[in-house]
């Protein structure tokens, strides 16, 4: 068998499976950069003080803005190698890996040092992990199919109903 036969299938496009419209996929990229560039300056900010803990909550947040410029905008790394294998790789992610992520990541420089630039500075980066976590919860469903759903509940209660009350009439 030739080479290609043997070859592993690749996995789908997050396109295809994910169910994200095109703008909401847009709109969660253009959250992570912006979210990047309010982690890079409340970061580079925060590392100006003699508190230990307020630095090391600075270098986080930059090195948050980095990893949101690697898996949101690879063209803002052009000159570092592996950006498009890092973006590819994100990309493959399911939308509640990246809500998790991205949470995690915006929360732990507030937990070193609650201050209002880390509050304010990671505020943006949470909400684009929070904006993948509603798009993993899905497309809301149409009043057509609720409806139904309504009768067919509506329908199994009346009849549990006159069941109940027949076994109680003999």
């Amino acid at each position: 068998m030739s080479a290609l036969g043997a070859a592993a299938p690749e996995p789908a496009a997050p396109s295809a499976d994910d169910g994200m419209t095109w703008w909401y996929r847009w709109l969660c990229r253009i959250a992570g950069v912006i979210g990047g560039v309010s982690c890079a300056f409340a970061g580079l900010w925060n590392c100006v003080t003699i508190n230990p803990l307020n630095i090391a909550a600075g270098v986080w947040m930059m090195l948050n803005a980095f990893v949101l410029f690697l898996c949101e905008a690879p063209f803002c790394c052009q000159f570092i190698e592996f950006a498009n294998a890092v973006s590819a790789r994100a990309d493959k992610l399911r939308p509640w890996q990246k809500a998790a992520f991205y949470c995690g990541m915006a929360v732990f420089p507030v937990m070193l040092s609650l201050t209002l630039t880390t509050l304010f500075g990671n505020a943006i980066a949470f909400a684009t992990g929070v904006l993948y976590g509603l798009s993993a919860l899905g497309k809301k469903g149409d009043a057509i199919s609720y409806a139904r759903i309504h009768q067919q509940q509506k329908q199994m209660d009346e009849e549990k109903l006159t069941g109940s009350l027949e076994g109680q009439a003999l």
